[in-house]
């Protein structure tokens, strides 16, 4: 049996640290636990469990309150699981990001001899309007997912991020806090009809921390890499050239620039 069982070796890994899971006991990620995340308060004391059962590794959500999203690398899978639920961990490697609080955590699992080995996906390209599956962005609205997953985008191996607030995120972009709102609405409401969990909060409601769930999905479902963080250039080029025509004015007027 213990053969059987390192042949099915799990490993845990968490900003640069590695952990292995014993298959005779459970291993628990949380604010305390096998992996304390953090001391965050927002972060249950005991939020995911991975155990061994029924000849697998399973992912449970041991929490009340927050959710994960679980995906492979080659955005193959994207599942959200809510408390109370377990996913069976198939792939060789998969993510996991939650939010707790204002804070945006990544975890990769490695399994050896997964059951599954997932086919290469081709990456999204381009900047026009982009379809991914059967949800279709425009330009303005994916410039927003990205504003939204900057960090995360950013990122190199697992990490904490802090996703920006719906201020920042308008800032980033140019754009008033009103129509930030209203794209972020629009946007939430799409992905929503489209099946994706984790938008609402209940009958016409869009859930408070619809931002975090949509970057979650955005990311792990590869609908923003790191190759549209180019969408952004086109707000700092234009963000630097009405600081040069400031200071411009500024030199001109004979005032400091």
């Amino acid at each position: 049996m213990t053969e059987a069982l390192d042949v099915r070796r799990v490993r845990i890994g968490f900003c640069g640290e590695w952990y292995d899971a014993d298959p005779a006991a459970e291993f628990v990620i949380g604010r305390e636990g096998d992996l304390a995340v953090d001391d965050n308060p927002y972060l249950h004391r005991r939020f995911l469990v991975l155990t061994w059962q029924q000849d697998m590794w399973w992912l449970v959500n041991a929490g009340t309150q927050l959710s994960a999203t679980i995906s492979d690398p080659a955005g193959a899978l994207q599942a959200w699981l809510a408390p109370g639920g377990r996913v069976p961990l198939v792939f060789p490697d998969t993510t996991v990001l939650f939010t707790a609080g204002p804070t945006t955590y990544e975890i990769e699992i490695v399994c050896e001899d997964p059951t599954f080995t997932p086919s290469q996906l081709e990456p999204s390209s381009g900047i026009g309007a982009t379809t991914i599956g059967p949800v279709t962005l425009t330009p303005s609205q994916k410039q927003l997912i990205v504003a939204l997953a900057e960090p995360l985008l950013r990122r190199e191996g697992t990490s904490i991020s802090a996703i920006p607030s719906s201020k920042e995120a308008a800032a980033r972009l140019g754009w008033e806090l009103t129509r930030f709102n209203r794209k972020l609405d629009n946007v939430c409401d799409k992905f929503d009809r489209r099946g994706v969990r984790g938008l609402r909060g209940g009958p016409g409601q869009l859930a408070s921390n619809r931002r975090a769930r949509l970057v979650e999905h955005a990311v792990t479902a590869r609908v923003v890499t790191a190759d549209d963080l180019s969408l952004l250039d086109g707000v700092d080029a234009a963000r630097s050239g009405i600081d040069r025509a400031g200071s411009a004015r500024s030199t001109a007027d004979g005032t400091p620039a």
